[in-house]
């Protein structure tokens, strides 16, 4: 497997997250019946959400939670039982959109005798892109997803890490507006998660719209800036994951260069005593306590919808 990394994000703060609408769910349910029309699968529950342009979304849940259904619902795979789906504005079945997505299953399907420059010259030609395009987004890709040392050998000669990597190149192949990401990190070691991690953070650097499922709390908490939990198929949790993680009830301070006298006051003995290194704010929980809370509350209380958070970081619901 080759160690080479992908070029590191820009260190620039992120570009700021617009006003416009990429993907919106409205209503959105998904049941799966059997032959008899019978409901066999409640696998999602009416869900509204909207993600915005340039902002890295996550869904988040354990696994049969409905996040990949809610992917393919907004793919336009599978069709809704209720509700609908909008991506760009056009309804998810809308083929037309996905000349502008770019889509990683959560097992990616691929030609296992081609090697890696064949395989994104074989999906950039779906894409009626011309030989010389194909090419540059080609050698593009393979080193950004760290691929350069293997890009000669065959699919079935790699790794599952590696097989993942070549899977994001293969997503990336149209240069997208919207990025769909199923459990990107799935089979990667520590360094290559990393890797992941800073390759999805350098497309919404690029102005690219990141929508990633995963059940791996750290990866989302490292990258996303919201978050959707899903349990059970059904929306527990919607908002800013700063937002979520912070403890409103606790005042945290932090200072350096303060006597014993100077702990039992707050901002006014800080400055008095000339602390530079005061912080004074709300401490943030982790998002495993956060997920852990909210599947507990949800099998305590069954029937408890999602809360979101307002402008001001504050709960509502």
């Amino acid at each position: 497997m080759s160690t080479a990394r992908p070029p590191a994000p820009q260190t620039v703060a992120r570009p700021p997250i617009g006003d416009e609408v990429v993907v919106e769910a409205r209503n959105l349910s998904k049941t799966y019946r059997d032959f008899w029309g019978r409901s066999k699968k409640v696998a999602l529950k009416p869900l509204d959400l909207e993600v915005r342009r340039g902002e890295i979304f996550g869904l988040l849940g354990p696994n049969g939670s409905g996040k990949t259904t809610t992917l393919k619902l907004l793919l336009g795979l599978i069709f809704p039982t209720s509700g609908e789906a909008l991506v760009f504005g056009r309804d998810a079945t809308d083929v037309s959109k996905n000349e502008r997505i770019g889509y990683l299953p959560e097992e990616s399907y691929l030609y296992k005798f081609l090697d890696a420059e064949e395989t994104l010259d074989f999906y950039g030609r779906l894409f009626d892109m011309p030989p010389q395009e194909r090419k540059r987004r080609a050698d593009m890709l393979i080193e950004m997803v760290g691929l350069g040392r293997d890009k000669k050998r065959q699919l079935k000669e790699y790794s599952k890490g590696m097989t993942r990597r070549i899977g994001v190149a293969q997503a990336l192949i149209n240069d997208p507006e919207l990025v769909m990401l199923d459990e990107p990190t799935s089979g990667l070691d520590p360094i290559g998660t990393r890797e992941m991690k800073d390759l999805i953070i350098d497309l919404k650097n690029r102005g690219k719209t990141v929508i990633m499922c995963s059940h791996l709390l750290a990866d989302v908490e490292d990258v996303c800036d919201r978050i959707a939990v899903l349990h059970q198929g059904e929306l527990k949790e919607l908002g800013r994951v700063e937002d979520l993680l912070r403890v409103t009830d606790v005042t945290q301070i932090r200072a350096t260069g303060l006597s014993e006298a100077a702990r039992e006051e707050i901002r006014a003995v800080l400055q008095r005593h000339g602390s530079t290194d005061a912080e004074i704010g709300n401490p943030r929980t982790t998002l495993e306590d956060l997920f852990l809370d909210i599947i507990r509350d949800t099998q305590a209380r069954p029937g408890r919808r999602a809360r979101s958070t307002g402008s001001d970081g504050t709960r509502e619901g």
